[in-house]
């Protein structure tokens, strides 16, 4: 899709030299020198410290990308979409005022990174998988893309989604499925399959992913790196204008949606929530927004809940001893844990999620669609669980008020929570990544839980525990299965919170077994 070109000596040796490694990875005497890791697979803020020092061209580390691309992608299908020429634009762009200025553009500057396809991207092919927008070009930018830019990030790329983010699988028509990056019969999860493994394998160090029903947090937690659901109250702390679903052009999206930050470490994550936290465009001549730093600086200073399995949606042997090991290390920290409180009941949430998630969907619904469904809701008596997803989609006002009300019960039900406790563990998923299914009708796709058959959507059960009530939720790497796949945890803290959460996913990065690594991003 584009062509190689050839690095001069002097950027090889000069990117080379930008690499750091910590005085712990040195070779043991008489053991072989570690091949040094390229400069493009290391984490972003080393980049930017290479990029901000001269050290390499943002030129020269897009090619590092490219090529890498050219290597890695066409067996991963997470990159869908190449902008090669407009990248080497802004990159140069970047690189000439750094060289007349001797300033950085922003946080950002110069820094190559793709964005999920389905943020409107000006100029840029924005499909959202869906092939009813495979020639849509938008006229101008998601609100998010619009901060990356103005912050000096080079875009070079889209990535993959199920069609219109309707899927916790990635895979479409258009593009074809995005593979697991540790296990190619597995998903990669969904909406942000392509995100999370674009990141996982190198393809970009970091990404932006959006979350309704766990899009975002999903993948992360089945291709092995961070990411945040950010914080969202009446507005969420980064705009969601420009993100599809909703469609094209409108200026609304649903009131659970977040986006945020994919990395592979948790110091990213903060650098990228950092560009990311804006008000709306309309509303930046009044509002700021100051998340809160955190409070406490040690793992043993924090009060830490965990809710490790539950009846509602058990988890399997794997996952039950990793919290279990992760329990047993915050403990050994010194941390005041709790195992036993519960902020709300798992049922009583995840149902009222459920019909929230419903109610929303259905504002980008055709008349006809809708009317239909309104139709079929009627021939289901009231309170039959098999009405529960026609039932919600076609509430009156009213239901949806009451709903709203008990949304905020619930809100208040985890701020008591937060009162005795700073943070609350939970598992990411009931299991590891399990097989892919995009081939499979939804009606007839399950997971297995220690052999026995459950439901498809079990898989993000635990992660919609933070979403109805917007709180802030990092998910990490924390080990592996025996086969080597991911196994990760959920840390949920206070609204607002962001900083907090991320600062305990950083602590608890310093006691935990580093994290798998994914093939393709082994130097």
């Amino acid at each position: 899709m584009f062509r190689r070109t050839l690095l001069i000596a002097s950027t090889v040796v000069a990117a080379t030299a930008a690499m750091t490694s910590s005085a712990d990875a040195r070779p043991r005497a008489g053991a072989k020198t570690p091949h040094p890791t390229p400069l493009h697979l290391a984490p972003a803020h080393e980049q930017l410290a290479a990029l901000r020092r001269g050290a390499v061209t943002s030129r020269a580390l897009l090619q590092q990308y490219l090529d890498h691309h050219d290597k890695v992608n066409p067996g991963l299908t997470a990159v869908v979409t190449l902008d090669v020429d407009g990248a080497r634009a802004a990159a140069d762009r970047a690189d000439r005022h750094l060289a007349r200025t001797g300033r950085t553009l922003g946080a950002l500057h110069g820094l190559p990174m793709t964005v999920k396809d389905a943020l409107e991207t000006a100029g840029l092919r924005t499909t959202c998988g869906s092939p009813d927008l495979a020639d849509h070009v938008p006229a101008r930018d998601a609100d998010a893309v619009a901060l990356l830019r103005a912050a000096g990030a080079v875009l070079f790329g889209k990535t993959n989604v199920p069609v219109l983010c309707q899927d916790i699988q990635t895979g479409n028509p258009l593009f074809g499925t995005t593979k697991n990056p540790f296990a190619e019969d597995r998903t990669a999860g969904g909406s942000s399959g392509g995100p999370a493994a674009a990141v996982a394998t190198g393809l970009s160090a970091l990404e932006v992913g959006s979350d309704l029903a766990g899009s975002l947090r999903l993948p992360a937690a089945y291709c092995g790196v961070y990411a945040l659901r950010t914080s969202r109250g009446a507005s969420p702390v980064v705009p969601t204008r420009g993100h599809i679903p909703r469609p094209p052009d409108w200026a609304t999206s649903s009131d659970m949606l977040t986006l945020g930050p994919v990395a592979r470490t948790a110091e990213d994550l903060d650098l990228l929530l950092d560009v990311l936290a804006a008000p709306a465009p309309a509303d930046g001549a009044a509002w700021r927004i100051d998340l809160p730093a955190p409070a406490k600086a040690r793992l043993g200073q924090y009060r830490v809940g965990v809710w490790a399995d539950d009846a509602y949606c058990r988890v399997d042997a794997a996952t039950r001893a990793l919290l279990g090991r992760v329990t047993g290390l915050v403990r050994k920290a010194g941390a005041e844990v709790d195992e036993s409180a519960r902020p709300v009941d798992f049922a009583t949430s995840d149902r009222l999620f459920q019909r929230l998630l419903y109610a929303t969907s259905a504002a980008s619904a055709t008349d006809a669609a809708f009317a239909a469904e309104v139709e079929a809701a009627a021939t289901i008596p009231a309170g039959d669980p098999g009405g529960l997803y026609l039932h919600a989609r076609t509430m009156r006002h009213r239901d949806w008020a009451l709903a709203d009300e008990a949304r905020q019960q619930l809100r208040r039900a985890w701020a008591d929570y937060f009162t005795r406790h700073d943070v609350l563990i939970t598992p990411a998923a009931p299991t590891a990544a399990v097989p892919d299914q995009t081939s499979v009708p939804v009606p007839q796709r399950f997971i297995t839980v220690d052999g026995a058959r459950r439901p498809y959507f079990d898989q993000t059960s635990w992660i919609n525990l933070a979403g109805p009530v917007g709180l802030p939720s990092v998910v990490l790497p924390a080990g592996t299965t025996d086969e080597g796949l991911p196994l990760s945890v959920q840390v949920i803290g206070p609204y607002l919170a962001d900083r907090t959460v991320i600062a305990v996913a950083k602590l608890l990065a310093r006691v935990l077994p580093a994290p798998p690594t994914a093939p393709a991003l082994r130097a």
